[in-house]
Formats: structure tokens, C-alpha cells, sequence
């Protein structure tokens, strides 16, 4: 036989569960005001702005809930500039020769032909004929035959002497030279070697010849004017 509930203990149940509900409510309530506040929203541009070098916002510390305080900033942003104080200076020399070194020479064109030339005369320090073609040695600046040269205040005929070393050198023998199809219609300047010898460096190496500024022989005419060699030396 089932016993009857007492009809007030339904209400009294749900009171308490009513009262236990609004207590938790205000003990939540009572806990988000001992919370620190939510940090601002940072919009793209203000992210962007702080990350940029020498910002403001990029030497702070920016603690929520504290004052900003700055970071280090003498070493952190850069120190201010003034143009007007900069001065432009001469680039430094190069450090050896390497720098110094001149360009690679222009290759010849295809249609050039090493030639061999016999019976070679010289009509100047650096100029020759021979089968109908007139030779200047490339790289080299000769002496005309009437030029004169003055070595301790004296003047000497070095031009002709120049030219008689030259002839007295080649001896008639046939020089190799590096000439184009149509040498023989003009004079034409090219590099030349006698057996292994290169012509233009013995030229100038002794002192008959000078070098072109654009050539190879710079420092062969360094050499023969500290040597006191041919057209820079005492009469010959």
C-alpha cells in the first residue's frame, strides 16, 4: 500500500533551488568586478604603428591595467640626423694591384688571319713594311725618324737611332701578325711576334718605343725610363 507525499515538500524543493540559483548568479556577479579590465582593440593601423622602428608604442611596455613606461629608448630608437652634418669623402685607393688591373682586351674579329710577313723594314721605332703592307705595332706609340729627344740638356737625333735598332733587330726576318682580309689597301695596327718574342714589348722594354695609354706595355716603359733605355737615356 503506497504512502502519500506531503503536498508542501514539491514548493519547497523548487524555492531552494530558485534561492540556490540566484546565489550563484551573484557570486559571479561579485567576482567580475575583482577582474582586471579588458585591454583595448588594436586596429591594423595602430599594430602596424608599433612595430615600425623608432615608434613610440616600439619603446614602451605596454602592461594592461599598468602606465606605460619606456624601454632602453637611447638604444632602441634611432638617434636624430642632421643631413647638413654629413660629409662626402673620397673612395679609399684599392688595396693591391688587382684593382688597378686594365680591361681585358677586345677580341679580334673572326675574319682575322695570323699572316707571315717576310722581309720586314722599319720606317719608324714602331712602323714596318713588308709585301705591300705598312704595319704599325698596336699598343705602342712610335718615334717619328726626325724627332729628336734632350737627356742633361742635350738634344739627340733618338728618332733615327730608334729605327736603326728596330731594323737592326728584325735582321729581314719574317714577322707573324694578326692582320685583316684587306691589310694590304691601308695601314693598319696590329699585334705582331717575332719567333716567340712579342715585337711591341721588346720595343718599348728597351726604350724605343713608348706606350699606348690604352696597351699593354705600361709598366715595360715604367722600366726602361728608370733604366735610362733608349730614347730616355744618354745619346746612342
Amino acid at each position: 500500500m503506497s504512502q502519500a507525499r506531503p503536498p508542501g515538500r514539491p514548493l519547497l524543493a523548487s524555492t531552494l533551488g530558485f534561492l540556490g540559483l540566484f546565489a550563484g548568479m551573484l557570486l559571479i556577479a561579485e567576482g567580475r568586478r575583482w577582474l582586471p579590465p579588458d585591454p583595448p582593440a588594436v586596429t591594423p593601423a595602430q599594430d602596424a604603428a608599433d612595430l615600425k622602428p623608432g615608434s613610440q608604442a616600439a619603446v614602451q611596455d605596454t602592461r594592461p591595467g599598468e602606465p606605460a613606461r619606456k624601454i632602453a629608448e637611447d638604444l632602441i630608437a634611432p638617434p636624430p640626423l642632421d643631413p647638413s652634418g654629413i660629409e662626402r669623402i673620397e673612395p679609399r685607393p684599392p688595396l693591391g694591384e688587382l684593382g688597378l688591373a686594365p680591361r681585358p682586351k677586345t677580341p679580334m674579329p673572326r675574319d682575322w688571319r695570323e699572316t707571315l710577313l717576310f722581309r720586314p723594314v722599319a720606317t719608324s721605332s714602331a712602323v714596318f713594311e713588308a709585301m705591300g703592307h705598312t704595319v704599325a705595332i698596336s699598343g705602342t706609340i712610335g718615334i717619328d725618324p726626325d724627332g729628336t729627344c734632350t737627356f742633361d740638356n742635350t738634344a739627340w737625333p733618338c728618332g733615327q737611332r730608334a729605327r736603326a735598332a728596330f731594323n737592326a733587330w728584325l735582321r729581314g726576318r719574317a714577322l707573324k701578325c694578326l692582320l685583316p682580309p684587306d691589310a694590304d689597301r691601308f695601314a693598319i695596327a696590329a699585334p705582331c711576334a717575332l719567333g716567340r718574342q712579342d715585337v711591341g714589348a721588346w720595343l718599348v722594354s728597351n726604350g724605343w718605343a713608348m706606350a699606348a695609354p690604352t696597351g699593354l706595355y705600361g709598366k715595360a716603359e715604367a722600366v726602361a725610363r728608370e733604366a735610362r733605355m733608349g730614347i730616355f737615356g744618354p745619346p746612342q
